[in-house]
């Protein structure tokens, strides 16, 4: 029995990668570290809808993306949110910044991952250890694989790799900042005018010890909920990172200062990630070794965030079909 290709992390890289992977034929299983795929393209329940905790939104540039995500459009999973957005630099006039569509999602930005779950086999489970044996098979857990692949980020990634592997951990050295990321909602939308003329959909928080991001999540997912969004910056989030509760109360206040919020929100939701986002990106889109272990994710190849995950999942795939196939 042919042994298959494990990919350790279910979310927009390793699903990307497992579907070239079947596509070609290649007995693939995925095994997901948490409980719903998608990493952190991650949405939860709030108040009676989704709110997106995770990656913010996602933008197109590359046609291989673009044809997924037209699809994604044609089914109702994604829409174009705005191309423009708000810059509040501390101590100055908000201004408005144009750039690329960013793209939201009705459903969650979860959604999209599931449909690229769609036909695979994703089983989940905790993984201890990669390892190659002395006769040279890559095992995880002790399971042979013919290929393994870890789509997560780097700090992840290093701490699987056990005998025979571990000095892979040398490929492995990009940091990564933490993030909070704090849900709020209130009865009404009062944060119109900080963007007047234009529409508030969002705002690059620049100067401001506490915030970095904030994003209007009913805007972005199109129901004009009174939502919004919040992303701490990493020197914020560094000291609360095995206590995050307790800084929810000082991330509303700051969300009420810097969008001139009269009223306490009706509630509000907080999230840590405690690798969030890579401190910078490698120009190769993956890593894959003569004895087939392979990485990719965000912050693999010179697209990062959403789109980067997506085409270095892509491009490892394809160089393993042609290696395995």
């Amino acid at each position: 029995m042919v042994a298959p290709v494990i990919v350790v992390g279910a979310g927009i890289a390793g699903l990307s990668c497992a579907r070239v992977l079947s596509r070609a034929g290649l007995d693939v299983e995925v095994v997901n570290r948490g409980r719903k795929v998608g990493g952190r393209m991650a949405s939860r329940r709030l108040d009676g809808r989704s709110a997106d905790l995770g990656a913010a939104f996602f933008t197109v540039s590359d046609p291989r993306f673009a044809e997924v995500v037209d699809g994604w459009e044609a089914s109702g999973l994604a829409r174009p949110w705005t191309d423009t957005l708000t810059v509040l630099d501390a101590g100055a006039p908000a201004r408005s910044t144009s750039g690329p569509m960013r793209w939201g999602t009705p459903g969650g930005i979860r959604s999209v991952v599931e449909d690229l779950a769609a036909g695979l086999e994703v089983a989940e489970g905790q993984v201890t250890v990669v390892s190659r044996t002395p006769g040279g098979t890559l095992t995880v857990d002790g399971r042979p694989a013919a290929a393994v692949v870890l789509a997560m980020p780097d700090p992840q990634a290093r701490v699987l790799l056990g005998d025979g592997v571990q000095h892979e951990a040398a490929r492995l050295d990009l940091p990564f900042d933490p993030v909070l990321a704090l849900a709020a909602w209130w009865p009404e939308r009062t944060w119109d005018s900080v963007a007047a003329p234009a529409l508030f959909h969002g705002a690059f928080v620049n100067g401001d010890d506490d915030l970095a991001w904030i994003a209007d999540d009913g805007r972005r997912r199109g129901d004009d909920a009174p939502v919004l969004v919040a992303h701490s910056t990493a020197a914020f989030a560094l000291p609360h990172l095995f206590e995050p509760q307790a800084a929810a109360p000082a991330m509303v206040a700051a969300v009420r200062r810097v969008l001139e919020i009269p009223a306490e929100p009706t509630g509000y939701y907080l999230q840590r990630w405690s690798v969030a986002r890579p401190a910078r990106v490698r120009p190769e889109p993956f890593w894959l070794g003569e004895q087939n272990l392979g990485f990719c994710g965000d912050g693999w190849g010179p697209v990062s965030r959403v789109e980067g995950a997506f085409l270095s999942g892509l491009a490892l795939g394809e160089a393993l079909v042609a290696r395995l196939g």
